[in-house]
Protein backbone atom coordinates (compact mmCIF):
# COMPACT_ATOMS: atom_id res chain seq x y z
CA UNK A 1 0.00 0.00 0.00
CA UNK A 2 1.10 3.71 -0.76
CA UNK A 3 2.33 5.52 1.93
CA UNK A 4 -0.50 8.62 1.30
CA UNK A 5 1.57 11.26 3.46
CA UNK A 6 5.10 10.50 1.42
CA UNK A 7 4.20 8.70 -1.60
CA UNK A 8 7.64 9.27 -3.15
CA UNK A 9 9.21 8.44 0.43
CA UNK A 10 10.23 11.02 2.67
CA UNK A 11 13.06 13.24 1.44
CA UNK A 12 16.74 12.12 1.80
CA UNK A 13 19.91 14.36 1.75
CA UNK A 14 22.74 12.52 0.23
CA UNK A 15 26.52 13.37 1.16
CA UNK A 16 27.12 14.48 -1.88
CA UNK A 17 25.55 15.45 -5.51
CA UNK A 18 27.51 14.98 -8.79
CA UNK A 19 26.83 17.52 -12.16
CA UNK A 20 25.38 15.09 -13.97
CA UNK A 21 22.88 14.71 -10.53
CA UNK A 22 22.84 18.66 -10.98
CA UNK A 23 21.56 18.27 -14.40
CA UNK A 24 19.54 15.91 -13.85
CA UNK A 25 17.62 18.27 -10.84
CA UNK A 26 17.49 21.30 -13.56
CA UNK A 27 15.77 19.38 -16.28
CA UNK A 28 13.06 18.12 -13.39
CA UNK A 29 12.56 21.62 -12.43
CA UNK A 30 12.48 23.14 -15.80
CA UNK A 31 9.66 20.73 -16.72
CA UNK A 32 7.68 20.32 -13.72
CA UNK A 33 5.27 22.72 -14.24
CA UNK A 34 4.14 21.69 -17.57
CA UNK A 35 3.38 18.02 -15.59
CA UNK A 36 1.24 19.42 -13.28
CA UNK A 37 -0.33 21.51 -16.27
CA UNK A 38 -1.49 18.26 -17.72
CA UNK A 39 -2.14 16.33 -14.66
CA UNK A 40 -5.20 19.26 -13.66
CA UNK A 41 -6.31 20.50 -17.34
CA UNK A 42 -9.54 20.53 -17.37
CA UNK A 43 -10.33 19.65 -13.57
CA UNK A 44 -13.87 21.79 -12.41
CA UNK A 45 -14.24 22.75 -8.55
CA UNK A 46 -15.05 19.37 -7.43
CA UNK A 47 -12.07 17.82 -8.46
CA UNK A 48 -9.71 20.63 -7.23
CA UNK A 49 -11.55 20.15 -3.66
CA UNK A 50 -10.53 16.41 -3.55
CA UNK A 51 -7.51 15.25 -1.10
CA UNK A 52 -5.27 12.90 -1.19
CA UNK A 53 -5.73 11.30 2.53
CA UNK A 54 -8.04 12.38 5.26
CA UNK A 55 -7.08 16.12 6.67
CA UNK A 56 -4.73 16.70 3.87
CA UNK A 57 -4.64 19.78 1.57
CA UNK A 58 -6.93 19.15 -1.44
CA UNK A 59 -5.45 19.70 -4.93
CA UNK A 60 -6.25 23.09 -5.35
CA UNK A 61 -4.27 24.06 -2.15
CA UNK A 62 -1.58 21.83 -3.94
CA UNK A 63 -1.06 23.89 -6.78
CA UNK A 64 -0.98 27.09 -4.84
CA UNK A 65 1.79 25.68 -2.46
CA UNK A 66 4.32 24.66 -5.33
CA UNK A 67 3.49 27.84 -7.06
CA UNK A 68 4.78 29.55 -2.93
CA UNK A 69 7.28 26.77 -2.89
CA UNK A 70 9.10 27.86 -5.76
CA UNK A 71 8.92 31.42 -5.27
CA UNK A 72 10.75 30.62 -1.77
CA UNK A 73 13.20 28.14 -2.98
CA UNK A 74 14.44 30.16 -5.82
CA UNK A 75 14.77 33.47 -3.17
CA UNK A 76 16.59 31.28 -1.26
CA UNK A 77 18.90 29.99 -3.10
CA UNK A 78 19.30 33.70 -4.75
CA UNK A 79 19.88 34.86 -1.34
CA UNK A 80 22.44 31.69 -0.13
CA UNK A 81 24.80 32.93 -3.35
CA UNK A 82 24.90 36.61 -2.84
CA UNK A 83 24.46 37.65 0.54
CA UNK A 84 27.40 36.00 2.85
CA UNK A 85 25.25 36.07 6.27
CA UNK A 86 22.56 34.19 4.79
CA UNK A 87 22.94 30.95 6.69
CA UNK A 88 19.50 30.26 7.75
CA UNK A 89 16.68 30.14 5.55
CA UNK A 90 14.11 32.23 4.92
CA UNK A 91 10.94 29.78 6.78
CA UNK A 92 7.19 29.84 6.21
CA UNK A 93 3.96 28.52 8.06
CA UNK A 94 3.01 26.28 4.70
CA UNK A 95 -0.50 25.15 7.02
CA UNK A 96 -0.75 28.72 7.21
CA UNK A 97 -0.25 29.65 3.89
CA UNK A 98 -2.44 27.16 2.12
CA UNK A 99 -5.74 28.51 4.99
CA UNK A 100 -5.39 31.78 3.52
CA UNK A 101 -7.91 33.33 0.81
CA UNK A 102 -6.48 32.74 -2.34
CA UNK A 103 -5.08 29.29 -1.80
CA UNK A 104 -8.46 27.83 -0.71
CA UNK A 105 -10.44 30.11 -3.68
CA UNK A 106 -8.06 31.70 -6.13
CA UNK A 107 -8.39 29.19 -9.33
CA UNK A 108 -4.96 27.81 -10.37
CA UNK A 109 -3.68 29.32 -13.42
CA UNK A 110 -2.03 32.25 -11.87
CA UNK A 111 -0.32 29.38 -9.62
CA UNK A 112 0.92 27.75 -12.90
CA UNK A 113 2.09 30.26 -14.67
CA UNK A 114 4.50 31.42 -11.31
CA UNK A 115 5.11 27.85 -10.94
CA UNK A 116 6.42 28.12 -14.60
CA UNK A 117 7.90 31.45 -14.58
CA UNK A 118 10.00 31.00 -11.42
CA UNK A 119 11.32 27.87 -12.39
CA UNK A 120 12.59 29.27 -15.50
CA UNK A 121 14.39 31.47 -13.41
CA UNK A 122 15.79 29.44 -10.65
CA UNK A 123 16.83 26.80 -13.70
CA UNK A 124 18.59 29.62 -15.74
CA UNK A 125 20.26 31.27 -12.20
CA UNK A 126 20.99 27.80 -10.78
CA UNK A 127 22.88 26.27 -14.10
CA UNK A 128 25.09 29.54 -14.09
CA UNK A 129 26.33 29.02 -10.44
CA UNK A 130 29.92 27.32 -10.12
CA UNK A 131 31.07 24.56 -7.73
CA UNK A 132 32.14 27.56 -5.25
CA UNK A 133 28.03 29.10 -5.25
CA UNK A 134 27.16 25.46 -5.12
CA UNK A 135 28.88 24.60 -2.07
CA UNK A 136 27.23 27.97 0.02
CA UNK A 137 25.31 25.98 2.25
CA UNK A 138 22.61 27.72 5.32
CA UNK A 139 21.33 25.63 8.59
CA UNK A 140 17.45 24.15 7.81
CA UNK A 141 16.49 24.75 11.45
CA UNK A 142 13.29 22.58 10.86
CA UNK A 143 15.13 19.32 8.83
CA UNK A 144 17.83 20.24 11.99
CA UNK A 145 20.63 19.83 8.20
CA UNK A 146 22.81 21.82 6.64
CA UNK A 147 21.84 21.90 3.11
CA UNK A 148 24.07 22.87 0.04
CA UNK A 149 22.40 24.73 -3.33
CA UNK A 150 23.16 21.09 -4.81
CA UNK A 151 21.07 19.81 -2.05
CA UNK A 152 18.44 22.54 -2.26
CA UNK A 153 17.95 21.61 -5.93
CA UNK A 154 17.33 18.03 -4.44
CA UNK A 155 15.23 19.29 -2.32
CA UNK A 156 12.86 21.13 -4.61
CA UNK A 157 12.56 18.24 -7.23
CA UNK A 158 11.20 16.22 -4.07
CA UNK A 159 9.08 18.51 -3.25
CA UNK A 160 7.66 18.81 -6.71
CA UNK A 161 7.59 15.04 -7.06
CA UNK A 162 5.79 14.69 -4.11
CA UNK A 163 3.47 16.77 -4.43
CA UNK A 164 2.65 15.86 -8.19
CA UNK A 165 2.04 12.21 -6.54
CA UNK A 166 -0.71 13.58 -3.88
CA UNK A 167 -2.47 15.19 -6.40
CA UNK A 168 -2.05 11.87 -8.55
CA UNK A 169 -3.59 9.78 -5.71
CA UNK A 170 -6.14 12.45 -4.93
CA UNK A 171 -7.14 11.60 -8.95
CA UNK A 172 -6.86 8.21 -8.14
CA UNK A 173 -4.21 7.52 -10.44
CA UNK A 174 -1.26 5.19 -10.41
CA UNK A 175 1.75 6.66 -9.17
Amino acid sequence: MTDRKYPIGPFVLKENYTTEDVAQFLQIIATSASEYRKLVEGLGDDDLAKTYREGSWNIRQLIHHVGDIAILHYFRMKKAVTEPDYDAPTLINMDAWAATSDSLQMPIADSLNILDGTNQRYVFFAAALDEEALSKAYFHSIRQIWINQKAALAMSVWHLQHHLAHIKLALGQEL
